[in-house]
This record gives C-alpha cells, structure tokens and sequence, in this order.
C-alpha cells in the first residue's frame, strides 16, 4: 500500500529555548546528532522495506519554507507538496487541508501524520507498527499510535486501552486522557492499560474527510476553499489567506478524533520521545554513571544529573559541583534551571516577551533563502555582521538609505555588483559600498561563500531595504 507521509512542521518550541525559537524552532535543530530532527523524520519516512512511502508532503509556514527545502536536500529527500499555512491554526485544519490536497490526487490515498520533531531511534520497529495499522485503515479505521510509556509524564496526553496491551497487534481506543497532574499520571502507569498520545494517525483520506464532514463540518467549507484557491508560488503551495483566516483554530483531537466511534490504537514498545524539554533532552543523550551529559564546549567538574551544553563557538561552560541542573549557553542568551522544571522553561519565554526581550523568540542565526547571517557585533551607529551564502544563491539587487557597507570575503569566491560594475572577489579581498548604490552579492561557486559585513550609518535595521530584482519573489 502506498502510503503519502505528512510532515508537520510548523510550532515554537518554546520549551526548548533558548536553543529553540519561534523563530528556528527546535525541528530545525540538531538536538542529537548531526541530523534535524525534521531530517530524521523525513528519512523515517522514506523508505521501509515493505511499506511504499510517496513523497512527503510537508505543512509548513512561510518563514520555513527555504529551511525546509534545504534540509530535505542535505540528505536526498526530494518532498512532493509543501502546502504553506498562512497562519497557524493547529493540527485540525493542517491535516484537513493535506487529506483534501492529496484525495485530489489520489481519492483512495492513505496518509500517515506525524509531527517532524520526535526521536524514533528504531526505524524497522516503527515500520512494523505501521504495517499493522494499514490492516486497520484497511476496515475503515482512525488509527492512532500509543507509546509504552516509561515513567509518570505530565507533559503527555494518554490514551485508554480496553486492558494492557501484549503486543503490537491493534485494538479499540477507549478514551483520550488529557494531560494529567503527577498522581493520576502514576495511577495511570500502574494500571498498565494507558499509553502516552504521540500524536500520530493513520488512515485513509477518504475516512478522514467523511468523519471531519460528520463531527467538525464548519472546517470543511473554508479548509477546502483555501486549498482549492491556493496559489503556487516558487514551487510552494500557498492556501488562500482569506478562507483559512476564518478557519477554527482547533486540534485534531478536540476536532474530530475524541467524538469519532472507528478509533483504534497500535502500541509502539520501541523508544521514542518528543523531546518535549530539556530533561527529555538529557535521557535520550545517554548520561554518564555519574547521570552527566556535556557537549564538546563543556566540562563537568563534580557534578551530577546534569546537562552541560554550550552553542555558541568559542565558549566553553563549566560546571561545578552541580546536582539535577541544566545549562545551555547561546551566544545571546543562558538557561539555568533545575531539571525538574523543564517544563516551566516557557515561563522564560513569558517573561522575555514582556520585557519586549529580542531574545524571546528570535535566533541568533537569521536564515534566509539564500543561506544565514549573524550579527557579531552591534553599536549605535555600527554592526558587524557574517554572511553565510549557499552554493549558487544570490542576494536581491538591493539599495539602503542610511547605511554604507564594507565587505570582506574570508572563505569562497563573490560575485559582486555596485550600479553598473560587476566584478568577483576572493578571500581576503573586499569592496566598499557607498550609502544608497545598487548592490547584490553572489555565490557563483560549488562552495559556500562566507563574508564579514560592517555596517556604518545612523540606522543599520534590517527594514532599511528596497529590494529591485528577488529571485526568491521577496517584497
């Protein structure tokens, strides 16, 4: 059975910061290894001996679009659809939105949901779980997919099963459980019949559009236009702003899955974690006898159940004497926190916001379509910047009204263009831009080219642009 996996990859992450922003949300990130975990979601989905995986469709917002693309490249993924949400409205119209794009397609399609932020380690594990949820979907079935869980968890809604669950093979859901307080999450595990929500579904397009037209139909008329008026735009699939702006914004769960009688669960005995915070973080990195994980730029020093972990390059962190606590260093901002309150992490976020704190939602690397920047250092009538541009991009033929640059290429070659004069520069050499000229920056080559940028004038915001050409179609 062929089978169209639909990636969900919008969300904040907001209880990963400071490593995970709205802005670059923790999907992007490589939390555990060198991959994304977008990436190792991608790949899970792929390829899987007796399972035919279509291209993965991918919802997304706009500011992620080219991030998407970019890392589905790094590790040969060619996606199919990527439907790009023009707000967020929670998991209902995103899967609603994807079963109505495909059933156009193929009215007899199958998709499997999944959030682009999980950690699965064991791949054919998964894929048989799968097989056995296709028997389901096959009679008509919603399928869900619990996970066997491992201890009392607050941050995670449960589902009921009728009794324990033996093996994988599926059965009825009970009920939906929503996240609990600590004494009823250990009343839970003791029970034996309830297992953690991944968040995970199976089933037919078909099923799905008919049980969303029986119990949520007031999605179904604006979800259907903003797909059907969505505009292509890049090869990016745009809903149609308008029809999606008056969609409820509500969870699947709440939506459809809670009131719809033809749900069954397959139990999932494999590991698996949503890296829902940092202490999540921290088990799945494998931590020392003495309960200690530290990345490369950090050292531990007497300490114990602690998580060390350090961004920012060049900087070193070092703990000492620490006892159930986490650090992570970025080059803007530091968390220190006991490991029992990692979910109140997005009480720093809060607080942040309120403090109207640029750290609260935006990342220290700024990408773009063309590649990243990062400021290095910033004064009142100065910033100092370094531009990372991908094999092949291009800047937009640009000019600044307050604001002369000077750039220097430390690795690759540039193609620059000052008005009329076009000319390549090479490491170690660099060019002045006068205040209002008409430039853009190029990397013609097969390599990465890396600038140093200093800005010098009396305004150095990044809304001090006039953009003339874009291939990115940037206003």
């Amino acid at each position: 059975m062929n089978i169209t996996p639909v990636l969900l990859a919008g969300g904040s992450g907001t209880r990963l910061w400071p490593l995970s922003r709205k802005s670059y949300p923790k999907q992007f990130s490589q939390l555990m290894g060198y991959e994304t975990l977008f990436q190792g979601s991608a790949k899970r989905l792929t390829s899987g001996g007796e399972i035919d995986f279509a291209a993965p469709l991918v919802l997304t917002n706009s500011d992620f679009r080219f991030i998407v693309t970019e890392q589905l490249s790094e590790v040969g993924i060619d996606p199919g659809a990527i439907l790009i949400e023009p707000e967020g409205k929670n998991t209902a119209p995103a899967i609603l939105a994807a079963a109505f794009y495909i059933a156009a397609q193929d009215p007899d399609a199958v998709m499997l949901v999944a959030p682009s932020d999980h950690v699965i380690p064991d791949t054919a594990s998964f894929h048989q779980a799968i097989a056995e949820g296709v028997k389901s979907v096959q009679d008509g079935q919603l399928v869900t997919f619990g996970i066997n869980p491992t201890q009392a968890e607050t941050g995670y809604g449960y589902l009921e099963l009728p009794s324990k669950p033996t093996s994988s093979k599926a059965v009825a859901l009970s009920a939906f459980v929503e996240k609990p307080d600590l004494i009823r999450a250990e009343e839970m595990v003791a029970a034996g019949n309830y297992m953690w929500n991944a968040g995970i579904f199976l089933f037919s397009v078909k099923t799905i559009i008919d049980v969303f037209k029986t119990h949520a139909p007031q999605l179904c008329t604006p979800v259907l236009k903003a797909v059907e008026d969505a505009e292509t735009d890049l090869g990016f699939i745009r809903l149609e702003p308008s029809a999606w702006s008056s969609v409820e914004n509500i969870s699947i769960d709440y939506a459809v899955m809670e009131k719809a009688p033809n749900l069954s669960v397959v139990p999932f005995f494999g590991e698996w974690s949503d890296l829902g915070g940092w202490d999540a973080v921290w088990r799945e990195s494998n931590p020392d006898k003495s309960g200690v994980v530290t990345s490369a730029q950090a050292t531990a020093i007497d300490c114990t159940n602690t998580l060390l972990r350090s961004e920012a390059s060049g900087q070193e962190v070092v703990g000492i004497g620490l006892d159930n606590i986490m650090v992570i260093t970025m080059p803007d901002a530091v968390l220190v926190a006991d490991m029992n309150r990692a979910q109140d992490v997005k009480k720093a976020v809060e607080a942040l916001k309120l403090k109207n704190a640029t750290q609260a939602e935006a990342f220290p690397k700024d990408h773009r379509p063309w590649g990243w920047y990062e400021s290095l250092s910033v004064g009142e009538r100065f910033q100092v910047k370094r531009i990372h541009v991908h094999p092949g991009a291009s800047l937009s033929l640009q000019s600044h009204f307050h604001r002369s640059e000077h750039w220097i290429v430390v690795e690759g070659t540039a193609r620059v263009t000052v008005d009329d004069n076009i000319q390549l520069l090479t490491e170690n050499q660099s060019i002045y831009i006068p205040l209002g000229a008409v430039r853009r920056m190029e990397n013609p080559g097969k390599v990465p080219m890396v600038l140093i940028e200093v800005q010098t004038g009396t305004y150095v915001g990044e809304d001090d642009i006039v953009r003339y050409e874009d291939q990115y179609a940037r206003q």
